[in-house]
């Protein structure tokens, strides 16, 4: 099929469209004229220079294609405006579903976030859950979410999907955690007890194709995630072992941090400056994500393959491969590499 991908010269988005030309799909991507799309192209996607935030901008990508993955949206950073995230992740949202609209395109795989819920009241939650977003990203992506649920139950063949924490090799995002706990600079913000929901990319990226394809995805929500979820207290063992570095002990309690990143907020937002500390990192601290696939597997016959483990030994041997963390990668993981490739 011919389809378009928003978001591909991200993280998540890049990856996707890997996978989707690697099973024969021809892609098009949109993406900024400030972009780097070299890897994009390499792989042999077609690149339409644009912003999601434009409508004519949007169509020109979207014409011809069959199926439009929606996966652009601007993501947790205290430097940017409220409107910024409202422009990018509501107005978008409108511009991707004009387009399928005006072309009849014949699925819109829109990608969400498990944010929606906010912190979870029980573990784990559903696709039933409460809404309660916390922040401005949760709030404009549950925004663009109940546009692509309006536009589905209006007869547009819309299927929504709410990722867990994604990571994998090519993720930034994480970066922090592994580099902090490789240097020994890392120290567990609260008790550790909150538990974390990931999903490695390519699992997810294989729910958006099953998104796509199935029928039974029309007009239905899912939450994408890893087969289990863990405590923040084992996610930074198993940072550690990947990283070859024993974790300092004890902790720091919640609140000064949380004034500290509040009022470093109050300093760099005025001048356009990212945080090196803000309230949103935090939730990872202090919020619970857990959540269940068991309607993806029931209805898509999707489950997630990659354990935490694997997952993040391939992330960190990514992140020393780039010289992101510095040094060599301790002998545990090259041989836990030597084993996979042998498996």
């Amino acid at each position: 099929m011919r389809v378009l991908v928003t978001g591909a010269t991200g993280f998540t988005g890049g990856r996707l469209a890997e996978m989707l030309i690697e099973q024969g799909d021809e892609v098009v991507a949109l993406a900024r004229k400030s972009a780097r799309t070299e890897k994009l192209t390499a792989a042999g996607a077609s690149i339409v220079t644009g912003d999601i935030r434009s409508k004519d901008d949007v169509r020109r990508a979207a014409e011809g294609c069959e199926v439009i993955y929606h996966i652009a949206a601007l993501y947790r950073s205290a430097k940017h405006p409220d409107s910024v995230y409202h422009d990018v992740n509501v107005c978008g949202t409108e511009n991707v579903l004009s387009a399928a609209r005006k072309f009849g395109v014949s699925r819109v795989v829109h990608c969400s976030t498990i944010g929606v819920h906010g912190r979870v009241k029980q573990r784990p939650v559903d696709e039933t859950a409460p809404f309660a977003p916390g922040d401005i990203y949760q709030r404009t992506k549950l925004k663009g979410e109940m546009l692509a649920k309006a536009a589905a139950e209006e007869g547009m063949p819309v299927s929504i999907v709410r990722p867990a924490g994604i990571y994998g090799p090519g993720d930034l995002r994480f970066l922090k955690l592994f580099r902090m706990i490789h240097t020994g600079r890392f120290r567990m913000i609260g008790s550790g007890s909150v538990v974390y929901h990931f999903t490695y990319v390519d699992d997810l990226c294989r729910g958006f194709m099953a998104c796509a394809t199935n029928p039974n995805a029309i007009n239905q929500q899912y939450v994408i995630c890893g087969r289990k979820y863990h405590p923040i207290s084992e996610v930074a063992r198993i940072v550690s072992d990947c990283v070859g570095t024993p974790l300092r002990k004890g902790s720091v309690p919640v609140g000064p941090v949380m004034t500290a990143a509040r009022l470093c907020e109050m300093v760099c937002k005025p001048f356009g400056i990212e945080p090196p500390l803000h309230r949103r990192r935090l939730d990872f601290f202090i919020k619970d994500r857990a959540f269940t696939g068991a309607k993806a597997k029931e209805q898509l016959g999707f489950e997630a393959q990659v354990p935490l483990r694997t997952g993040f030994e391939r992330t960190a041997r990514w992140y020393f491969k780039q010289g992101l963390l510095d040094g060599a990668a301790p002998e545990t993981l090259l041989h836990s590499a030597h084993a996979t490739s042998n498996a």
